[in-house]
């Protein structure tokens, strides 16, 4: 789960995580209201989305204009809201529709001596947390990867003894920095750390990391995303999800304890073992076609889920067939065929259905779709699968 800057710098804030003063406003006359009460001489005001790269976006409806972000004396801090707020910012991250801005975070303004990168996540590669830091602070994190390697600098995190001084200290001589900014450093990563696992977050990136001429370091930027997993142990960060930064598809998957995530593809999937979807997308790739989308309906689905995961699949216009791919466990091969037919009939699907069972009672399964009267496409194995929903397809083409 995403959320937004203000709100990640007033988690990690918390922590000991030094931030500049700011506040949200919905409004210009919030907007205005905030600047009045930050020091000049001059605020930043920020639009507040999902998304990176807000500086150098263009709003839809003034191409040619200033970007998300701007840095404005405080007495234009509500002319700089009000041609945010309301209006579409198209950013390299939202893509060609981008996305609409519903709230500003007015900030104070900021001596920046130097901009640094730092993050942390978790690293597949070593299963432990790393600590990701560069000296080209203000840059895509992927562009310095794929042209400066070298200055990219990295720290796993033992998960037994956390991070140790040392190794903070490690990363700010790697970064240049000397003198007292080394300790103030050390603690901001320290801090970062303390927030990055009792939060249960899955990234938390602060780009720009800036060390101000004063020799404070300060994040300038915060992008927080949590684990969806953790979010039973905290309550008052699942309640910070800003439902209108989602895909209304996906809102609904996740009030229907479904794990669903759309994609640009054709072909609806509806699995159960979120391993078992990613082979069903590839394998759909490897026939011809594209996935159009992500959905685990998790080892414990009944008729009521399977009906939902069918309305959510068949609201994406895109979809011009569905392939299920179940393996009875938990979850048993008659039980979910009974959704099918139910949320078949329930739904009057109009595109081409292909099932493929396995697993506890697929016999019995199998005798229920065959029995149901509906134009049902059965498969004998995955490809035999993938095969019959691309040609499909092809067919309704």
């Amino acid at each position: 789960m995403n959320i937004h800057e203000y709100q990640g710098k007033e988690l990690l804030k918390r922590y000991g995580v030094t931030v500049l003063d700011g506040y949200v406003a919905r409004t210009p006359e919030e907007a205005e209201a905030a600047a009045k009460k930050l020091p000049g001489p001059v605020v930043v005001v920020k639009s507040q989305i999902h998304a990176g790269g807000r500086g150098a976006g263009r709003f839809t409806d003034d191409p040619n204009g200033k970007g998300g972000v701007r840095v404005v004396k405080p007495e234009a801090a509500k002319e700089a809201a009000a041609a945010m707020i309301g209006h579409t910012l198209v950013t390299k991250q939202t893509g060609p529709e981008g996305k609409v801005v519903n709230q500003v975070y007015v900030e104070a303004g900021c001596d920046i001596k130097r901009e640094l990168y730092l993050s942390l996540l978790v690293d597949r590669e070593t299963s432990r947390i790393t600590v990701m830091a560069s000296t080209e602070g203000g840059m895509e994190i992927e562009e310095v990867a794929e042209n400066h390697p070298e200055k990219i600098l990295k720290v796993a995190v033992d998960p037994a003894s956390g991070l140790y001084p040392w190794a903070a200290r490690k990363l700010a001589f790697g970064l240049g920095l000397e003198g007292k900014q080394v300790g103030v450093f050390t603690k901001f990563v320290s801090a970062m750390y303390d927030a990055f696992v009792n939060l249960d977050m899955a990234i938390v990136e602060i780009n720009p990391l800036v060390v101000t001429g004063a020799g404070d370091v300060v994040a300038l930027d915060a992008k927080v995303s949590f684990d969806d997993n953790a979010l039973f142990r905290h309550k008052d960060i699942e309640a910070l999800r800003d439902d209108s930064e989602m895909d209304p598809k996906e809102l609904d998957a996740v009030k229907n304890d479904l794990n669903y995530v759309a994609l640009d593809g054709e072909i609806g999937c509806m699995v159960n073992g979120a391993g078992l979807a990613m082979a069903t997308m590839d394998i759909i790739k490897l026939y011809g076609s594209s996935p159009a989308n992500f959905l685990d309906v998790g080892g414990t689905a009944n008729a009521e889920r399977v009906t939902e995961a069918f309305r959510i699949i068949t609201s994406d216009v895109n979809v011009k067939a569905i392939l299920v791919n179940i393996f009875g466990g938990i979850a048993k091969c008659d039980m979910i065929a009974n959704g099918i037919v139910e949320a078949s009939k329930a739904l009057t699907l109009k595109v081409p259905l292909v099932v493929r069972l396995e697993g506890t009672n697929v016999d019995l399964g199998k005798k229920i779709l065959a029995e149901s009267g509906l134009a049902i496409i059965p498969a004998d194995n995955l490809a035999d699968a993938a095969q019959k929903v691309v040609d499909a397809v092809k067919k309704a083409a």
